[in-house]
């Protein structure tokens, strides 16, 4: 059963509302007749010519909805600095990888935290901290583990979206990790995991997933802040007009 500790020993409290822009892959965006197998290569630039159609064979027309509701099949990849910061940075060299040049710098970036900074307890910001002065050895992703919810989601690496009449699954690019949204009756988690439980409702056209069970191992950003096994997240995925993108 997964640890249910007191309100005394949650290591943080966050109250952060994120919103991002996450876009869809090239030849996926905007049109009627996607090219066969997903998205085509060349992410991020208009126009991008699609894959030939096997011969005697017609693109199947993307249907807009899936029972009743929007079809957010597809592959994305969000656009952001938050990976590696969630609150307002500015840009920094990585002294310590200088012999990567340009490459071995952080973006500036502006906060996606309501509020601007995330409300730590005093001992969890003295953890942030460490996890800060031991970067990158002590970011779970530097050992190629999952990223978890929310991460996952906005890491500089694409993510696909299989959507059917029933449960959805996720797919990650990075440590090929994915998940299940239980779209049926909510269920709790078994035990805690790197990526969490995730129950899944409609409301009108926004897709919401409430994600529980995660552990306490894994990182918002590369700016080490972090959170306890008590994390929930509430997340909303909604389509953009008719550009194929989401609003997470």
């Amino acid at each position: 059963m997964r640890n249910r500790l007191t309100a005394a020993m949650v290591a943080m409290a966050v109250a952060a509302a994120v919103s991002l822009t996450v876009m869809p892959l090239a030849g996926q965006a905007g049109r009627a007749n996607p090219p066969a197998g997903g998205a085509a290569a060349g992410q991020g630039r208009a126009g991008a010519a699609a894959p030939a159609q096997p011969a005697g064979r017609g693109a199947a027309a993307r249907p807009a909805t899936i029972a009743g509701k929007p079809n957010l099949n597809g592959i994305y990849q969000a656009i952001t600095t938050a990976y590696w910061n969630l609150e307002d940075h500015s840009s920094t060299g990585l002294n310590q990888f200088w012999q990567l040049g340009a490459i071995a710098a952080i973006p500036a970036g502006q906060s996606v935290v309501e509020g601007g900074t995330i409300p730590y307890l005093p001992a969890a910001l003295k953890k942030r901290q460490e996890n800060q002065a031991g970067w990158p050895k002590t970011d779970p992703e530097a050992k190629c583990y999952m990223g978890g919810i929310p991460r996952s989601t906005y890491m500089p690496y694409p993510f696909q979206i299989v959507q059917g009449n029933k449960d959805i699954l996720f797919v990650y690019e990075y440590a090929s990790s994915n998940r299940i949204v239980h779209m049926d009756k909510p269920s709790e988690a078994p035990v805690d995991s790197w990526m969490g439980w995730s129950n899944g409702k409609w409301e009108g056209n926004t897709l919401v997933i409430e994600v529980t069970g995660n552990n306490d191992s894994t990182w918002f950003d590369r700016a080490g802040n972090h959170h306890s096994d008590q994390l929930k997240v509430t997340e909303r995925y909604s389509l953009i007009g008719d550009t194929g993108n989401l609003q997470y």
